[in-house]
């Protein structure tokens, strides 16, 4: 995917809202900073004049007013940007989450399923806040110094020709180093992006490194990876700094240009000492926002290339939408779903090829070695990557794809680890069904063996779990998602390898729950487990992404074939 980056001020729903609202609000602190500068100089003036404190207390009062009105604009400028910042990323995350899952998987895998999340979770989180200080520092930028330097030409042309004038040097330099910064940047991120792939393709594979003794070294390999961030970091902030400095040495030589020549001319007698005073303080205020978008340039980097690639990920028409215009058959207890001369093809590899049979209601099973193709029939199963060639039948009615709103509507998901919410127990439960009742919630927690646990709970099912809250272990994990799929009372439902992870006693209890809850169910089970086999009332062997197997457990032990080698596999018989 090409990384852009957005030019000019973001534009989200609400955008143009908060703007307006920003340029009046900067309109009338850049009225209260001059009004400050001018009141505070002529405070001073009266007092070097020896002018008594009482007729200049007036003078102090209108300063410590266009001071605080001053900082009252500032934080409601803040409390504007933040809110509105807050309300894009918590849709941005959404919009990302939503692409993810109405996409084809082959396509997010093409992408990285770390870079994925690094922009679902961090990502979001720097656009947040480049959004909460671009918008202030840009518009302030294009509106106080301008401001400043018509109030500075009414009092003395010449300090007004030497502010507009120290401008083209400053933007010149901010120029040349922010290129550098940015090349060093884009660089850094690139390297960002494949750390996370990096990362999350080592945890997947963690189990697996371990068994052939690989841990080690592999641990080397990610040592390698993350001194490479570290450098491309260290390479971005020495930029960086450089370009700070650079900016904070001509704004100061600017402003002391000013304060020379007044200084000078305040000699010669040619100016006088309030609106000499006046420039002077208003010096700083005329260069502050230029340098702090400066600064804020190198803050906002991350946020600025992030919201390019969130938008690019969200916008890219790479898939087949959902058909929310066809019409799916609703699943019964008498309907068939069968696959003819089905293939999947992603970047030319074949993950799937000539699928052909007929699933009932009942528990399927998926079995295979590892990368036979279990989790991509799944995938097709669910919707989540579109068919290259062949058909699919749904009760007696042939449909383009299960790619569909009407279909996903009718299925539930368990993965090997079910995602467990920063939310309570209840809302957990509630994934499919925000809406459902305490009642039902209790009712769950019962039928899924979780009363015991709930009971300890100091707020029962109340209680917040997953990150930052109650830490559950992964037979609860799963017990929890089998709740997720009953309150939803939804007929299909999709089990990838639920209890690969699990120690034995907490498999075979998970195993119970599946087998008594799900029974009137149509449920696909993708696993290795050799202890499912007995219980499945269908069984689809694959290999290679081929089907070379098809039948119950009793039909496939009469055949010596591909059944018989792989139970002789899994009992670590033979290496077939």
């Amino acid at each position: 995917m090409t990384e852009k980056r957005q030019k000019g001020l973001p534009m989200y729903p609400g955008s143009i809202k908060l703007y307006l609202i920003l340029i009046l609000l900067i309109i009338g602190e850049s009225i209260a900073i001059i009004a400050q500068a001018y009141f505070l100089a002529r405070a001073i003036t009266n007092l070097f004049e020896r002018m008594p404190i009482n007729d200049v207390v007036t003078d102090i009062g209108f300063f410590f007013v266009a001071f605080l009105i001053r900082y009252l604009l500032t934080h409601v400028q803040s409390a504007a940007a933040e809110k509105y910042a807050i309300k894009t990323a918590t849709m941005l995350r959404e919009s990302v989450f939503h692409t993810y899952f109405h996409r084809a998987a082959g396509w997010t895998q093409k992408i990285g399923t770390g870079h994925i999340v690094t922009l679902a979770m961090e990502g979001v989180d720097h656009v947040k806040t480049y959004l909460e200080i671009i918008g202030i520092r840009m518009i302030k930028t294009f509106i106080l110094p301008p401001l400043i330097v018509i109030f500075v030409y009414t009092y003395d042309k010449q300090s007004a020709f030497v502010l507009v004038a120290a401008v083209p040097i400053i933007i010149m330099f901010m120029i040349l180093l922010g290129v550098a910064a940015q090349k060093m940047a884009d660089k850094q991120y690139i390297t960002y992006k494949r750390l996370s792939n990096h990362f999350i393709d080592s945890l997947r594979g963690l189990e697996t490194l371990a068994y052939l003794g690989k841990s080690k070294s592999h641990g080397k390999q990610i040592g390698r990876v993350s001194e490479e961030y570290r450098k491309a970091t260290m390479r971005t902030l020495r930029i960086a700094f450089t370009s700070s400095f650079a900016l904070d040495f001509f704004t100061s030589l600017s402003i002391a240009f000013v304060a020379v020549g007044l200084g000078l001319r305040l000699i010669d007698g040619t100016v006088i000492l309030l609106p000499a005073l006046t420039i002077l303080i208003l010096a700083p205020e005329y260069f502050s926002p230029i340098k702090q978008v400066g600064k804020d340039y190198h803050a906002t980097l991350d946020g600025q290339m992030a919201m390019g690639e969130i938008d690019a990920f969200v916008t890219e028409d790479t898939s087949t939408p959902l058909a929310i215009n066809k019409l799916v058959p609703k699943w019964s207890a008498t309907g068939e779903l069968t696959f003819t001369n089905l293939s999947v093809t992603v970047e030319d590899k074949a993950l799937l090829h000539g699928l052909s049979f007929t699933a009932k209601h009942g528990l399927n099973g998926i079995i295979g070695t590892s990368g036979a193709g279990k989790t991509t029939l799944l995938q097709v199963l669910a919707g989540r990557m579109q068919h290259t060639e062949g058909s699919i039948t749904l009760s007696g009615q042939i449909v383009d794809t299960l790619h569909d709103a009407g279909w996903s509507e009718q299925i539930a998901y368990i993965p090997q680890h079910p995602y467990i919410f920063p939310l309570s127990l209840a809302n957990n439960i509630r994934f499919y069904q925000p809406e459902a009742t305490d009642a039902s919630v209790e009712e769950l927690v019962d039928q899924i063996g979780l009363r015991d646990f709930v009971d300890t709970l100091p707020n029962g099912i109340n209680e917040k779990i997953g990150e930052g809250g109650r830490i559950l272990s992964g037979g609860q994990d799963q017990r929890i998602a089998i709740a997720r799929a009953l309150l939803s009372e939804k007929q299909v439902i999709l089990l990838d390898e639920p209890t690969a992870h699990l120690d034995i006693e907490t498999e075979y209890e998970v195993k119970q729950l599946v087998l008594r809850l799900f029974a009137d169910k149509f449920v696909f089970l993708a696993t290795h487990r050799l202890h499912w086999m007995k219980e499945m009332d269908h069984i689809y062997m694959l290999s290679a992404g081929e089907l070379i197997a098809s039948g119950t457990h009793e039909t496939l032990m009469q055949e010596a074939g591909p059944y018989e080698q792989f139970l002789a596999w899994g009992r670590g018989e033979n290496d077939a």
